[in-house]
């Protein structure tokens, strides 16, 4: 089981995630998420992924005017954040582990 939680190192956020991490036994701390007792915790570091860009659905919108609004794409498309990536590879591979069957999400709703 993989819990996903909303914090970064620094607070009470941080506090909150050793909390789950120690009553769940997952104690074993390694590269951006904590293993134990049959449990992966891990967390998100502000927004993981953002929406693109206007000009990554339309080289005419590098610079665009008001004249262009609305610019509602057919189907809305998502780019990783550079600041973020680390962290959502990390998520992505967990993810896609055998032995994860579920995914439980313990961030904020905001």
């Amino acid at each position: 089981m993989l819990i996903v939680l909303s914090l970064g190192s620094c607070g009470k956020a941080f506090c909150r995630g050793r909390l789950y991490t120690k009553v769940l036994g997952a104690t074993n701390r390694l590269d951006g998420y904590w293993e134990g007792n049959g449990y992966l915790v891990s967390w998100c570091v502000g927004h993981l992924v953002e929406l693109a860009p206007p000009n990554v659905y339309d080289a005419k919108y590098v610079k665009w005017s008001i004249a262009d609004l609305p610019i509602l794409p057919q189907k809305w498309q998502y780019l990783v954040s550079a600041s973020t990536k680390k962290q959502f590879g990390i998520l992505q591979k967990l993810m896609h582990r055998p032995d994860v069957d579920s995914v439980i999400c313990a961030t904020d709703a905001g």
